[in-house]
This record gives structure tokens, sequence and C-alpha cells, in this order.
């Protein structure tokens, strides 16, 4: 499983010997633009790698260290890539209009972690709606969904 995420976030075409498809390019997309939304503000700090943590254990039923694995290749895959186009592009071809939702609204989580939504956070937000095809709307009713969260 752990090689089936680095090559999937990692971008090889190669295919895998007998390897679950939990984890589509998609899938892997999608943690790469929540690590990017984590470290925008140039800080990826303990409760946003935490948060991003429990998103993917939930959302994709994986176990801790391949939680950790699939992290740190999004983390190197970030780290090389210089916009979020490519990371966008994936996801908007693999998810259907309500999962594009679901990850705004998974990024927002992301951004209030630590409690602060800088600028950079902020104007991120933005251009990926855009990219995402989700509308300024649902993207603050995403947002308001997760500060009621946070407020309870």
């Amino acid at each position: 499983m752990i090689e089936r995420i680095r090559r999937l976030v990692m971008g090889s075409n190669e295919p895998m010997a007998e390897e679950p498809d939990s984890i589509s390019v998609g899938d892997a997309a999608a943690c790469a633009l929540l690590v990017d939304a984590a470290s925008i503000d140039g800080d990826f700090d303990l409760a946003e790698r935490n948060t991003i943590a429990a998103l993917l254990a939930n959302k994709f039923e994986l176990n801790t260290g391949e939680v950790e694995a699939l992290i740190e290749e999004a983390l190197a895959r970030v780290s090389k890539s210089v916009d979020h186009y490519g990371f966008a592009r994936q996801v908007k071809e693999a998810y259907d209009h309500d999962a594009r939702v679901d990850l705004i609204e998974m990024l927002w989580q992301v951004a209030y972690a630590d409690g602060v939504v800088d600028d950079f956070e902020a104007n991120l937000m933005r251009r990926l709606a855009g990219l995402l095809h989700v509308s300024d709307r649902e993207s603050g009713d995403a947002r308001k969904r997760v500060v009621e969260r946070l407020d309870n």
C-alpha cells in the first residue's frame, strides 16, 4: 500500500501488481492540496498536520503509517510544484461536484487548524474554489460549517 501511495503522489504511471485501489490519482492530488493549504503560510505546524492526518484516515480508511507516508509524499510533491493547477485538474477530473465541495470543506478545516486563517490561506481558498469549479457561495457555506463545528 505504501508503494502504491508513493507512486500515485509522485505521479508514476507504472502498473502496480495486485495492490488495492483505495487511493486514486485524484485522492493523491487532494492530499497534496491539503498539504499545500497547510504550508502556504510558511508554517506547517503540528495542528495542521494532525488535522490532515485525521481527515485522510477518515476519508480513505488508512492506518497511521499509511497516512504519514501519504503526507510525506504529498509534502515532497508540493515542494516540487510551481502551482496548484495540476493538483486541482487531477481532482476535478476524478471527483464529482459534491466531492469537490467536500474537499473545499476539508481545506477550510486545514486552514482553521491553527486557529487563524491568514491572507495567504484565504487567497489560496478562493483560487482553489475557482480551479475546482466550486462557487464562492458553496465555499462560503463550507467555511461556515467548519466554523460552526469549531464553535461547538
